[in-house]
C-alpha cells in the first residue's frame, strides 16, 4: 500500500508538471526525424486563450493528394524530448512514419494543439458531466488541490469553448491551409490523461466532425481523489447517454497499471461495458491494459502504433 501511494504521489506531481508550459522552450520548434513541422504561433481564438499549434506533415506531403487528420492535445509533448519539461515525447513522427512506410496506414497529418498551461484542467474537463452535478459537488471540485496545495483549476471549466475552438476555428483553418480529407470519416482526435477525457467528450459532442477518438490513460477521477468522488459516475452516465453511432465511429481506450494509471482500471471496465452494451464491436472499439506501464510519454509512445493503426488503418 505504501508503495502504491508513493507511485500515486509521483504521478500527481507528474500531472502537475504536465500542465505547465515550459516558458524557456515553448517557442523552440521541435526537431523531427521524419516529415516536417510547421508552427502556427499563438493561434487566436474567440473562445479560449491563444496557443501554439504544431502541424506535422508526413514525408512527401503534396497538395496533389488529400490526407486524413489527427488532432492531438498537449501538442508540445508529441515530437521532441529536448523541448519538453520532462525530456520525454510521444515519438509521433517516428511511429507514424514507420506505419506509413509499412503501408499499414496512409500518410496523414497531425495537428498538435498546445495546452494552455495553468488552464489545462479547465480546458480538458468535460463540461456537461460537470454541470450535471449538484452545486455543492461542483463547489467541492473547484476547491480541489494538487499535491503542492495549488488549486487544480485556474479558471472555470470551459471545455465546451475549447471544443468550439477546435471545431469552429482550428479545423476550418487546417482544412483551408492544408490538403485534407475533411469528412468525419477521416478526422480523428486523441490525447492522454485529461486529454483522454476531452477526446472522449469531443467525439460525443461532435459526432459529425470526428470519426474516431483515442483516449489514452483516461483520467476518470477528474481530480486527484477517488473516495466519495462523484466525477467518474457523472462521466460514465454522460457516456451512456451520448455515445455516437457504433457503426460510424471508432473508440480506443487504454491504460497502464502503475503510478496514476493504477487508479483507472475499475472505471475503465465500467466504461468498456457501457460501450459494448451500446453495440460497439471489435471493428469499432478497442480497449487495452498494459501491465507495468505508467503515466508517462515513454509508456504512451511504446504502444502508440496500436491506436494509430486502429483509427487510421487502410
Amino acid at each position: 500500500m505504501r508503495i502504491f501511494f508513493l507511485y500515486l504521489l509521483l504521478s500527481i506531481r507528474t500531472l502537475n508538471s504536465f500542465s505547465q508550459l515550459e516558458t524557456n522552450n515553448q517557442s523552440k520548434l521541435p526537431k523531427v526525424s521524419n516529415g516536417s513541422i510547421q508552427r502556427i504561433t499563438s493561434f487566436k481564438s474567440n473562445y479560449v486563450d491563444s496557443r501554439n499549434v504544431d502541424v506535422w506533415l508526413p514525408e512527401g506531403y503534396t497538395i496533389d493528394k488529400k490526407y486524413q487528420v489527427l488532432y492531438m492535445h498537449d501538442g508540445q509533448m508529441l515530437f521532441d524530448s529536448t523541448t519538453t519539461w520532462n525530456h520525454q515525447e510521444w515519438q509521433v513522427d517516428e511511429i507514424a512514419t514507420k506505419l506509413i512506410n509499412e503501408n499499414t496506414i496512409a500518410p496523414f497529418i497531425v495537428v498538435g494543439i498546445f495546452n494552455s498551461g495553468s488552464k489545462r484542467h479547465s480546458d480538458y474537463f468535460p463540461q456537461k458531466p460537470f454541470e450535471n452535478l449538484s452545486k455543492e459537488e461542483q463547489e467541492l471540485i473547484y476547491k480541489s488541490n494538487r499535491s503542492n496545495n495549488n488549486s487544480v483549476f485556474a479558471d472555470k471549466i470551459h471545455s465546451d469553448d475549447y471544443l468550439k475552438f477546435i471545431v469552429e476555428e482550428l479545423k476550418p483553418f487546417i482544412d483551408s491551409a492544408y490538403s485534407t480529407l475533411k469528412s468525419k470519416k477521416h478526422t480523428f482526435i486523441a490525447g492522454s490523461s485529461m486529454g483522454g477525457l476531452i477526446s472522449m467528450y469531443a467525439i460525443c459532442e461532435y459526432p459529425t466532425v470526428f470519426g474516431g477518438a483515442a483516449c489514452i490513460s483516461t483520467h476518470w477521477p477528474g481530480t486527484f481523489a477517488v473516495d466519495n468522488n462523484p466525477i467518474p459516475d457523472s462521466f460514465l452516465d454522460y457516456l451512456k447517454m451520448n455515445l455516437p453511432s457504433p457503426r460510424k465511429h471508432k473508440l480506443y481506450f487504454d491504460h497502464g497499471t502503475k503510478t496514476l494509471d493504477a487508479m483507472y482500471g475499475a472505471f475503465q471496465t465500467k466504461a468498456d461495458q457501457i460501450i459494448i452494451e451500446r453495440g460497439y464491436t471489435s471493428a469499432h472499439f478497442m480497449t487495452k491494459v498494459f501491465e507495468g506501464d505508467d503515466h508517462t510519454e515513454k509508456s504512451w509512445a511504446k504502444h502508440l502504433d496500436i491506436p494509430l493503426t486502429f483509427l487510421l488503418k487502410k
